[in-house]
């Protein structure tokens, strides 16, 4: 799951639209204030940042300024006011796209994934996921163990696409029942364990799937050209 931070002080803005963009595989987390939206986004884990151009403590357009300084991460800028110059200005700073407030929802969502997708260097979703000894096609849903396939029900197949779209990358279990909701009714926060132990099986002698502990997991193998 793609994640997001949203830094903006209306604290009435951030509830409605996580469970928003929950129903498009994305996870949204807020920042009230750009100091508390830097110290996040330093941490990492992020895929993208929202930003409101009216804020406390520095706008949106230092804001952006300042995240430029330290990353590439793609930027959506937010703001009250249309005015053509605030929208050239924030895309002078680096912003990839800008919105005017108010807006519908799903042309938010529609504007992010259009961010992540034009990030420099981002596969395709169908692309062919290589690895050392394991190979993904999402295209057809069918995965190649040491060259010699393996049948994966959905719901090990996509918590498998979850990992290897971001090798290296640690999903908590709040992330994987969020990515995977819908696919499996019963899947429940300890079932997580469940389905990792049987695609961990599927995919001996292969150690595919690391386990980091109070943290979650990740796929630890090697990415590799096709």
């Amino acid at each position: 799951m793609s994640k997001v931070l949203l830094i903006d002080d209306d604290v009435h803005l951030g509830p409605p639209l996580t469970q928003y963009f929950q129903r498009f595989g994305l996870g949204l987390e807020q920042a009230l204030t750009p100091s508390a939206g830097l110290a996040r986004l330093r941490q990492g884990g992020f895929d993208a940042a929202i930003l409101d151009v009216m804020l406390p403590e520095m706008d949106g357009f230092e804001l952006c300024r300042a995240i430029r300084r330290e990353s590439d991460l793609p930027v959506l800028m937010l703001t009250a006011r249309g005015e053509l110059t605030d929208r050239v200005v924030g895309l002078e700073l680096g912003a990839d796209d800008y919105l005017p407030k108010p807006f519908e929802p799903r042309e938010l969502v529609a504007r992010v994934q259009t961010i992540l997708r034009r990030r420099v260097g981002a596969p395709s979703p169908d692309a062919p996921l290589h690895f050392d000894g394991l190979t993904l096609e999402p295209a057809t849903r069918s995965v190649r163990r040491l060259g010699e396939p393996v049948e994966l029900t959905s719901t090990e197949f996509d918590l498998l696409h979850l990992l290897a779209r971001s090798p290296g990358k640690v999903f908590s279990r709040d992330d994987i029942l969020a990515a995977l909701r819908g696919h499996e009714a019963d899947l429940y926060t300890r079932a997580v364990d469940i389905v990792v132990s049987r695609l961990r099986r599927k995919l001996e002698p292969l150690e595919a799937i690391k386990t980091l502990r109070n943290a979650g997991y990740t796929l630890a193998l090697q990415r590799r050209a096709p």
